[in-house]
């Protein structure tokens, strides 16, 4: 994996009820943002998935990379994450190969555990063992699309292939199985290395990246404001799938939403300026081998202007500045 550090977006197409506009525009607005994206300098496009959420949701990431391929030309494709476990393997790396040929050489394939417990559910699996099903899922497309045994194979020699593992210990599974951690958090670079001297896997084969969860804006706090019922119903969505037949999750003081996204404490998503941005991604990028960076491309329909402004910020300006650190 080469490792010039890379820009991109994150898509998830969905589609809140209150915000609800007809599913062809949702869509088709996706790719037009992606095409936008490539036009103004990103680097990447990653698709993510899940299933059976009240707003829609991506559920076919691979499908949406297909289209994307045919309308893009330069931005590396990636699935950040597939939930490889609900799929056959041999499903998975047929299309992946597909795509790779489609697009010329740019697919990047990041797997990952899943946590919903009606997912697994749905698709017959166990969530009890979500992360060897992961790890295995990884060590099959590792014989389908780095051996030659796909019509077509896939044009990449090695299609790149991640682990979406959040924590120490699944850094150190990502690590023994020699594939890249999606997940930026400099921290975890000590287990991931230590996984890929278990796995006999040489330390500079390292390389990380994920998602970077900031909203750029030149004024934070009103753009918090206005993205802040978008932002709790994220949230509330997410905390909602942890739990199989748990109560509904109430909706949080928008207030409060606003004010934790301009928190420089937070864990959760942040609106912050180019300038802070840029500190704190610098940090990060000087301290463990990233080789992507994504950004929300949109955060549950938020408004038009603020993405056409977190876009010009994170491509327009951030960009240039990481890549040159």
């Amino acid at each position: 994996m080469s490792r010039q550090l890379a820009i991109g977006l994150l898509f998830d197409l969905r589609n809140p009820r209150p915000w609800a506009r007809p599913w062809p525009e949702v869509i088709g607005g996706a790719l037009d943002l992606a095409v936008e994206a490539e036009h103004q300098g990103a680097d990447s496009i990653w698709a993510t998935e899940h299933h059976g959420f009240e707003d829609g949701y991506l559920s076919q990431p691979l499908t949406f990379l297909a289209a994307a391929a045919a309308r893009t030309s330069t931005v590396r494709l990636g699935t950040g994450v597939l939930l490889a476990a609900m799929r056959h393997p041999r499903h998975v790396s047929e299309q992946a190969a597909l795509i790779d040929n489609l697009s010329g050489g740019r697919l990047e394939l990041g797997v990952g555990a899943g946590y919903a417990p009606a997912e697994f559910a749905t698709f017959g699996r166990d969530l009890g063992r979500r992360m060897s099903l992961a790890d295995q899922s990884v060590r099959d497309l590792m014989a389908d699309l780095w051996g030659a045994d796909l019509t077509p194979g896939p044009l990449q020699p090695r299609i790149p292939l991640w682990l979406g593992y959040q924590g120490p210990q699944g850094a150190r599974r990502a690590g023994r199985l020699g594939v890249g951690l999606l997940s930026p958090d400099p921290r975890l670079l000590g287990p991931y290395g230590e996984g890929l001297a278990e796995g006999g896997h040489e330390p500079g084969t390292a390389v990380m990246g994920g998602l970077v969860p900031m909203v750029l804006s030149s004024d934070p706090e009103r753009a918090a404001n206005l993205l802040a019922p978008h932002y709790a119903h994220q949230a509330r969505t997410y905390a909602q799938a942890r739990h199989a037949d748990g109560p509904r999750v109430p909706s949080p003081d928008l207030a409060e939403v606003a004010a934790g996204m301009l928190d420089p404490g937070s864990r959760g998503l942040r609106v912050v300026t180019v300038d802070t941005a840029t500190e704190e991604l610098t940090a990060i990028v000087s301290a463990a081998p990233i080789r992507h960076l994504y950004f929300w491309a949109s955060v549950a329909a938020m408004p038009d202007v603020l993405v056409d402004e977190h876009l010009a910020l994170v491509l327009g300006q951030l960009a240039p500045r990481l890549r040159t650190r």
